[in-house]
């Protein structure tokens, strides 16, 4: 049935007012694609945000039911359609999707779709996602598409601001996990201020301690007891880090999803370009991916603080039969290692060391002044 221009102006404008009344990335997807098969009266309806890998980071869908799309499996590839809507940014109206000679197929599960409508969702040059409708609910002679041109500049106006709202939900979960890593930049400076003030009352009291065990034994034994308390409150203090610290995501998403948002978020927080590519690592054990996560804070952390670097790489690949090999390297100033052990500074360095050997895996640090850093740390497979 077709609407009247009020009835149709009063669902355009419901829809507008239903994306922008959302601030999480999923919700607004969800909105879109659920205004969109509504107000064109399509039986389905999808839409898709790529990813840097061929595939969709994001993919949803609106008439088909949760087992249909449990059955149907993983998320679809960019090809057939698909690609060309995100390769070639235009508007496709298909009078059957299946006589099209770009279609490659569906799985078994797919339900069987006929007439097509999509196009993709742009902000500037960027394509933010593709959004489709198949299976116009009207009668239509044979051979012809259900989708008019009235519905191709009805969905082009709502995908004109599904760009808007869906640019704003971004900004919004960016800013609110630049404001996380923050928070737990803060709670981390702190535990290092407050810890290493600890550590070092704890070594001039046991210094005091011992030079006072032949000639004052009394006294000694008080140093001593000195020494256990200000151990007690840097153990109490660590425990509280580890409680406020610990890496949640890892635990959900994994070792190479945490540590590829981790770097965007600090690509997006500072002016050095991060990146982050991963090539062939499976999963490994819960210990490693700790490690590997807490050696990679750390080395990013002195990369982009102290080292002045314009790029930071990072790359997690596969070593050896279930290994993995972590590799930071940056531009920037670099120093001599030999002077910091010498020295008996950097701390965060004997920190990396300790979390690699902990594992079973090693650690190599390459420096030189003006030379750039390159850390690396290897761990076995499980």
């Amino acid at each position: 049935m077709s609407q009247g221009p009020r009835s149709g102006l009063s669902a355009v404008s419901a829809a507008l007012l239903a994306m922008s009344r959302h601030l999480e990335v999923r919700d607004v997807l969800k909105t879109i694609v659920a205004s969109a098969r509504e107000l064109l009266d399509a039986q389905y309806a999808a839409l898709g945000v790529p990813d840097d890998h061929g595939g969709f980071a994001q993919f949803v869908v609106d008439g088909v039911s949760d087992a249909q799309w449990k059955a149907i499996g993983p998320l679809p590839r960019q090809h057939g359609i698909l690609a060309a809507m995100l390769q070639e940014a235009r508007v496709e109206r298909l009078a059957d999707v299946r006589e099209d000679p770009r279609f490659e197929g569906w799985p078994s599960a797919h339900p069987d779709m006929s007439d097509f409508l999509g196009l993709p969702i742009r902000d500037g040059e960027e394509v933010l996602g593709a959004l489709f409708l198949a299976n116009k609910n009207c009668d239509k002679p044979s051979g012809c598409c259900g989708f008019t041109e009235d519905d191709e500049d009805l969905l082009t106006i709502l995908a004109q601001h599904a760009a808007i709202a869906l640019t704003n939900a971004r900004l919004y979960e960016r800013s609110r996990e630049l404001t996380i890593a923050e928070e737990r930049s803060r709670l981390a400076h702190e535990l290092h201020d407050a810890v290493s003030q600890k550590l070092f009352s704890l070594r001039l009291t046991a210094q005091a301690a011992a030079a006072l065990v032949d000639r004052d034994p009394a006294r000694a034994k008080g140093e001593l007891q000195q020494v256990a308390a200000l151990a007690a409150e840097a153990a109490d203090e660590l425990r509280a880090a580890v409680v406020e610290l610990r890496p949640a995501a890892l635990d959900e998403d994994g070792l190479i999803a945490t540590l590829r948002t981790h770097v965007q978020v600090l690509d997006r927080a500072h002016s050095a370009r991060v990146t982050f590519d991963s090539l062939g690592v499976r999963a490994l054990p819960a210990a490693q991916e700790e490690a590997l996560l807490r050696v990679a804070q750390e080395a990013l952390h002195n990369a982009l603080r102290h080292s002045g670097a314009a790029l930071v790489e990072v790359t997690l690949a596969k070593r050896g039969q279930s290994g993995a090999a972590l590799r930071i390297t940056d531009d920037g100033c670099g120093f001599d290692p030999t002077a910091v052990r010498s020295a008996g500074r950097h701390l965060g360095l004997v920190s990396m060391r300790d979390r690699a050997s902990g594992v079973g895996g090693r650690l190599d640090v390459q420096s030189a002044p003006g030379k750039g850093t390159t850390v690396e740390m290897e761990v076995p497979g499980g």
